[in-house]
């Protein structure tokens, strides 16, 4: 493919991106490799370059675009080469006078009022930086230190004890370390949320929005010792939790809940829980590195109902906590309506509950809480807060 014809192949993606992004449909890795499914005559570098300028001109634009025509045009703005091949054979249609391209930015304009005050300005272009790739070490059967001398060009993470970090293009899945459970993609930051439930032994662990069961399988390397269930409405991620586990050489029940219906099935658990991890879903904006086209997918709609989902289920998790025990509520986000202003809500419905001190040596107080973000501390964003119900 010439220049010319991998630009055009990016808007074509980017037209797909758009429509995915406003039908909750797949996300933009799995469009740029459908798409070539489909053209056989493209080459590796050509699929590779395709993307890159995929997830370059994501990163460019803020708000939800028009088309991916109007992206790439706002890519070739910063990058003056890309102009040259609008009108080239095979290439994108040439350039018409008065013809605008999106608007560029790093956040959309109706979430600044909804981001966190500690995410000021100077820190957004971090938030669309490509992130390294960290892997989570299954210290309940060897050392970090052992496994990351596995890997070239690998370092120990520099807040959690169970981390490695490697270049983002590293691929470990037919590594042996990985075939032979020893470790797990992870973000730092996910791996700190784990260390912030302080897992003891013989704890009973309700792990309350599982998803593929990551944080499970650090709460049970931490502590083999502890009863972990892990639980979550959606089949499909779920399922994933067993081989993992079994690779792992990890011992987690996994329980498929039905929507509303949560207490119900988790009536054994009612009152008897040490601790809840509540890793709700959320908007996602603390993962914007790894997924830029979500800040297309969000809008105020959406943002609406996840905060009044992450509210329910801190009900849920208030029902099934044990007197004396804890919930540790997480988001992915750094809107405060989803981390410092959710676990406010929560306190003022139930008085009684206390806030507790959330111990990992990282991010920056936001409430109770602490809010993680790429910009002070290389991971993605993430607010985590404990509670604690009375005995």
């Amino acid at each position: 493919m010439t220049p010319a014809a991998r630009l055009q192949a990016a808007i074509e993606v980017l037209d797909q991106v758009i429509v995915s992004a406003r039908d909750d449909g797949p996300p933009a890795d799995t469009i740029v490799s459908r798409y070539f499914k489909t053209r056989r005559y493209a080459g590796s570098k050509d699929r590779r370059a395709v993307r890159e300028l995929v997830f370059q001109a994501i990163r460019v634009v803020g708000e939800m675009p028009a088309n991916g025509r109007s992206v790439v045009m706002a890519l070739a703005r910063q990058n003056e080469t890309l102009l040259d091949l609008f009108g080239e054979s095979r290439g994108p249609e040439p350039l018409v006078d008065g013809e605008e391209s999106a608007e560029a930015g790093y956040i959309p304009k109706w979430l600044h009022s909804e981001l966190s005050p500690l995410v000021a300005a100077d820190e957004w272009p971090v938030l669309l930086e490509r992130a390294p790739l960290d892997l989570r070490v299954n210290v309940a059967r060897v050392s970090r230190e052992k496994v990351c001398a596995q890997f070239e060009g690998a370092e120990l993470t520099r807040l959690s004890p169970w981390g490695i970090r490697l270049r983002s293009e590293t691929r470990i899945d037919d590594h042996p370390a990985f075939t032979g459970g020893l470790i797990e993609v992870q973000d730092e930051g996910s791996q700190l949320i784990a260390l912030a439930c302080l897992p003891q032994p013989n704890d009973r662990i309700l792990d309350l929005c599982a998803g593929a069961g990551g944080k499970a399988l650090a709460l049970a390397a931490a502590e083999p010792a502890a009863i972990i269930l892990a639980a979550d409405t959606n089949r499909a991620r779920l399922q994933n939790l067993a081989p993992r586990a079994e690779r792992a050489g990890a011992q987690i029940e996994a329980r498929l809940l039905n929507p509303n219906q949560e207490l119900a099935q988790l009536s054994d658990w009612a009152g008897k829980a040490d601790l809840v991890l509540v890793d709700a879903p959320c908007s996602g904006s603390g993962t914007w590195r790894r997924n830029p086209e979500g800040r297309w997918r969000l809008n105020p709609a959406r943002l609406d109902r996840v905060v009044a989902l992450q509210s329910r289920l801190l009900n849920i998790a208030a029902e099934l906590v044990r007197p004396g025990g804890r919930i540790v509520y997480a988001v992915c986000s750094l809107l405060s309506r989803e981390g410092a202003g959710q676990i406010e809500d929560f306190l003022s419905r139930r008085s009684s509950w206390m806030p507790e001190e959330t111990p990992i040596a990282a991010g920056r107080l936001d409430g109770i809480g602490k809010l993680l973000t790429p910009a002070h501390d290389g991971t993605d964003g993430f607010f985590v807060a404990r509670v604690v119900r009375p005995c």
